[in-house]
């Protein structure tokens, strides 16, 4: 653990702001000045008291004594570590008041879970703040479920996250956004320049909430992953979703899955796509979708060269024997496509016969030439950095005599990417 001197993190006398300062500066951003105070308070207090060197834990100890609350010796065990898991701690807003102090000293945590800690907007705000102080480069937060944020406390969020670019992940998902939530946080999304990966699954986003929220998306220049995955969107917001991909090109994952689409809502979605040359990956799973709907995701991807789309999950929809050719059809034209349906006919798919192991096809093959593995990813690696885009091992794969249907090579990707980076990796 490295250790951080008070004065390097405090103001000098004549530096320190005053209160009355304090608070038109925090007047700018609408968020509270009790954490700015607290925090450049304690920090000059304590150096002027102390005017010694202390550590992380230190300063949580006494972060928790200053407001009040039992510390958690969790975190105090594992500051060390990158990833921060809280989960069910009992924090509430004066336990994340500490931990703001502390996170401020703080250059190891980038991964920080708060699920089911009824923190309220208070305690998210106190650590979204302690950001703009924090001396990491990027961060992960996580408040999932047990944080019962409502409408008014997207508020906050879309505050303190317009103009903070160093948080890239956030989780918040199991909450209790609703109409004006969304009109917040499509504020967020429409000013925010450096989130680039947003759950809001499990909350109430439909109607004018979804509408609001994809408005935002329109305009977002950074978000590449998005889970809305059981907000209720309906038709609506797919009509408003498919605009925002009509002008989004950042955008790279989507999951609408349970989202009370329907066919027509499917269509209007359809729109957006025809457009869109970014999206790799579209969840619809679980919603009131036919094969008609099926019909006209395949339909877009055919007639759109640019399109980007790998991958439609449709898992719950049962399709006919027209779309099992046009599928045929366009996966000859876009090989990369891979759509998860769930069955033919009217009847459950039957389960598909057993594929011999793709690594183990291409671990024979090479040995008939008396080749190595490493033989095979260099070739594909012209750059020699052994790290090979996606497209250009699927398409290396399919030019080669290597005995692999197009289900055998999407499995391959799938264990060699298991992350989504778009990436090969094979040091």
């Amino acid at each position: 653990m490295s250790i951080h001197a008070f004065e390097s993190l405090c103001l000098k006398d004549d530096d320190f702001p005053s209160p009355a300062q304090l608070q038109d500066s925090d007047d700018e951003f609408d968020i509270d000045p009790d954490i700015t105070h607290v925090v450049l308070a304690y920090l000059h207090a304590e150096n002027e008291k102390n005017n010694k060197e202390m550590s992380i834990a230190e300063v949580y100890m006494q972060a928790c004594k200053l407001v009040g609350v039992v510390p958690v010796s969790y975190f105090i065990r594992n500051l060390n570590s990158p990833t921060m898991i809280l989960t069910h701690h009992g924090l509430g807003p004066l336990g994340c008041k500490a931990l703001a102090i502390a996170l401020v000293t703080d250059m190891h945590i980038t991964t920080l879970g708060l699920g089911d800690n009824h923190i309220q907007a208070e305690g998210a705000k106190y650590l979204l703040l302690s950001c703009l102080f924090c001396i990491f480069t990027q961060v992960i937060f996580s408040f999932p479920a047990g944080n019962r944020f409502t409408d008014d406390d997207a508020r906050y969020f879309a505050d303190a996250l317009s103009t903070n670019s160093r948080i890239k992940e956030l989780d918040l998902s199991h909450n209790e956004f609703r109409g004006r939530g969304g009109e917040h946080l499509g504020q967020l999304l429409a000013n925010n320049e450096g989130l680039e990966v947003l759950d809001l699954s499990w909350n109430h986003l439909r109607m004018k909430g979804a509408v609001a929220f994809c408005a935002g998306l329109k305009v977002n220049i950074m978000l590449k992953h998005l889970d809305l995955s059981w907000n209720g969107f309906g038709n609506e917001g797919a009509l408003a979703m498919g605009e925002a991909l009509k002008f989004n090109n950042t955008l790279v994952y989507l999951n609408l899955n349970n989202n009370r689409l329907t066919n027509e809502g499917v269509s209007m979605l359809c729109r957006g796509l025809e457009f869109n040359d970014t999206l790799r990956v579209l969840l619809l799973a679980y919603n009131a979708l036919t094969v008609e709907g099926a019909l006209a995701l395949v339909h877009v991807v055919k007639n759109t060269p640019k399109t980007a789309l790998e991958e439609i999950n449709i898992c719950n929809v049962l399709v006919n024997e027209n779309f099992v050719h046009l599928l045929e059809v366009t996966c000859q034209e876009h090989p990369g496509l891979d759509v998860h349906y769930g069955g033919v006919g009217g009847f459950i798919a039957k389960k598909p016969p057993k594929r011999v192991d793709p690594m183990k096809v291409i671990q024979d093959y090479l040995d008939q030439r008396k080749l190595r593995l490493w033989d095979f990813f260099r070739n594909i690696d012209k750059d020699g950095t052994m790290r090979v885009p996606v497209a250009d091992f699927r398409k290396a794969v399919q030019q080669s005599s290597i005995p692999l249907d197009r289900y055998q090579i999407e499995e391959l990707i799938q264990r060699l990417d298991r992350d989504r980076t778009g990436m090969v990796d094979y040091r």
